[in-house]
């Protein structure tokens, strides 16, 4: 019988005392099977023993398993600490384990962390602060959140730097922070009837949030998806959703006479009306697509499958632009679907994007390749089918209006910026766009596919996972 070795946490998201055990457990050889993990205040195991052992060597681990850790720590799925244990054995022997995306592990870890990451975003997009007098006269604020997961200290660095200058506090059922506007601090959980109500602000708040609403770009669907219902509570701007919603057909019809009284379009109106209430830009850009499927622009046309166009929602806060479609996509009539397409997802998952809410297209729409036998091999497409091309970019750019443009490679860049660049020069920094938003450039996914050091070859994945974080972020900030 194996002796089981007892570690207790001090807290449910303890990542530095879980570190430190499971180094020295995993130096010391101690299976994962044999470690019972537990939180100071729970049950103790009555057949466990605190830690004993005589260090071993010491061992590296990738940057992505630390990464994936920090999060996974946070959520409240009770066997994590022991699953990420099992990682780090897996890693002893093993260092490119957690590239393995077919092992169960690999992916329940990887689910846990976009969990929390999902969580984090919740919780910097919905709490809202109310103001509450204080005796001295001075200002403070509070808000109160119900996270799904231990994110709260996670996320405390990001509400210091972007309320530096105020007093706030931030109440949960779990445990509460409080900015003095000079030093974080902890207090014990709280309940909503511990919060503010509302405050003199929030008439405000909902004039400003009822004039900014726009009923033609309205997606209900999508809206609940990512604010649902058990955020409402929170915010005072939700009370005005449901009869924004109800008469959001009628404003639509409003903003259409408006336009066409302007520049006496009788006929536009006429079709506006006609067209589902908000789906005015589906259908101009299911126009578009449907004009690019018969493209000749350049001569690629002739020997493609198919022109392959962009995917996603057209309301997307990034648009990633590719160079071209490959052998699968041309297949598929699906941009980065293939090898290229898989490193892709598994980055934007790295850095916490959702690819079903981010606009992925192609500087060129169709394959260019050189038969080589059976195989179709890819070709770099020249700068007179780049310029051919441009225009339904340009398009599709126009119609989405992203706030962040990516360039994945040269030739989407030279698309983008109408230019030439190294993207080791410009790679990391935003390039504002003539006409709005932004362009940040970063290597294509099939870059790191050619890449023959294993070790390179993993850092290299991991630069590129930073430049989307960045991007995300950034992302977040310019929408915002």
């Amino acid at each position: 019988m194996i002796d089981a070795h007892r570690v207790t946490l001090a807290a449910e998201d303890d990542f530095d005392g879980w570190r430190d055990a499971a180094r020295d457990l995993a130096e010391s050889g101690v299976p994962p099977e044999a470690v019972v993990w537990q939180v100071s205040g729970s049950d103790g195991d009555l057949f466990g023993t605190e830690v004993r052992h005589e260090p071993g060597a010491s061992f590296p681990v990738p940057r992505s398993f630390i990464d994936v850790a920090k999060s996974v720590i946070c959520h409240s799925d009770p066997e994590r600490f022991s699953l990420l244990y099992a990682m780090l054995w897996k890693l002893r022997s093993n260092r490119g384990a957690m590239e393995d995306r077919a092992d169960p592990l690999v992916d329940r870890l990887q689910k846990l962390a976009k969990e929390v990451r999902r969580d984090v975003h919740k919780m910097h997009a919905f709490v809202r602060f109310r103001e509450v007098a204080q005796p001295d006269g001075s200002e403070r604020f509070v808000a109160f959140f119900e996270p799904d997961h231990h994110i709260v200290r996670h996320t405390a660095a990001f509400f210091v730097r972007r309320f530096t200058n105020m007093r706030w506090s931030i109440l949960t059922p779990e445990l509460s922070i409080h900015w003095d506007g000079d030093k974080l601090s902890e207090g014990p959980g709280a309940t909503r009837a511990e919060a503010p109500g509302g405050d003199p602000l929030e008439a405000m708040w909902k004039t400003y949030y009822a004039s900014i609403f726009n009923p033609a770009r309205l997606k209900i669907g999508a809206m609940l998806k990512e604010m649902p219902k058990k955020y409402w509570r929170n915010m005072p701007e939700t009370s005005l959703v449901q009869p924004l919603i109800a008469s959001a057909r009628m404003r639509e019809l409003e903003m259409i006479d408006r336009a066409a009284a302007k520049s006496g379009l009788q006929e536009a109106l006429e079709a506006e009306r006609r067209i589902e209430p908000g789906s005015n830009l589906r259908a101009s850009w299911e126009a578009l697509m449907k004009e690019a499927r018969g493209c000749t622009r350049c001569d690629l046309y002739k020997h493609g499958t198919q022109t392959v166009f962009g995917e996603g929602p057209l309301d997307a806060t990034i648009m990633f632009v590719g160079e071209q479609p490959g052998d699968q996509e041309d297949l598929a009539g699906r941009p980065f679907v293939g090898p290229a397409g898989q490193v892709f997802d598994e980055a934007l998952e790295k850095a916490g994007i959702v690819r079903s809410e981010v606009y992925v297209t192609n500087a060129v729409k169709h394959f260019k390749f050189e038969q080589r036998g059976k195989k179709r091999i890819h070709s770099k497409p020249n700068a007179g089918e780049i310029e051919a091309c441009r225009w339904w970019i340009d398009q599709e750019r126009t119609l989405i209006r992203p706030p962040v443009t990516v360039a994945l490679g040269a030739t989407a860049a030279r698309s983008i910026l109408d230019k030439v660049v190294t993207i080791s020069k410009v790679r990391g920094s935003p390039i504002p766009l003539a006409e709005g938003g932004e362009c940040w450039v970063t290597v294509h996914p099939s870059f790191l596919l050619r890449i023959p050091e294993p070790e390179r070859r993993v850092e290299e994945r991991q630069k590129f996972v930073d430049d989307l974080k960045r991007i995300r972020d950034r992302a977040e900030k310019v929408a915002a």
